[in-house]
């Protein structure tokens, strides 16, 4: 009974933390402002959504990958599919878990679409060197 108890509050502990690394890389990216190109591409204007995320992922899985984004990208993708099945089962039920979520759904999307604005001006630096020699 005790080594369940342990575990219980260990897993707790760790989810907290995890949600607390989560925020802090969307927060991080919350006062980046977003290229035009970046905006025409995705076709967000001002504000990323939480419905956006799927359609921003599938374009970040077309641009070369930079080195130290791999871990933190992991990381949100995993958040968000916590907060989406936590929505989807709890959100109808409580008005205010659904608005909660949405919003962190959104910093997960506005975190996505800075590493793709990242990606994006990662890419013209190759091509302008590869264009230099």
């Amino acid at each position: 009974m005790m080594a369940a108890l342990i575990f219980v509050v260990s897993m707790a502990t760790l989810l907290m933390f995890f949600v607390s690394y989560c925020r802090s890389l969307m927060a991080s990216s919350s006062a980046h402002t977003l290229s035009q190109e970046v905006r025409d591409v995705t076709g967000i204007a001002a504000v990323a959504s939480g419905r956006d995320f799927e359609k921003v992922m599938q374009l970040l899985r077309l641009c070369p990958e930079r080195p130290d984004d791999r871990t933190g990208l992991q990381a949100v993708g995993f958040y968000y599919s916590i907060l989406d099945l936590l929505e989807k089962t709890m959100g109808r039920h409580l008005p205010s878990l659904q608005f909660w979520t949405e919003q962190e759904r959104a910093g997960c999307t506005q975190f996505a679409v800075v590493l793709l604005d990242r990606r994006i001006a990662f890419s013209r630096e190759i091509l302008a060197q590869q264009g230099e020699f």
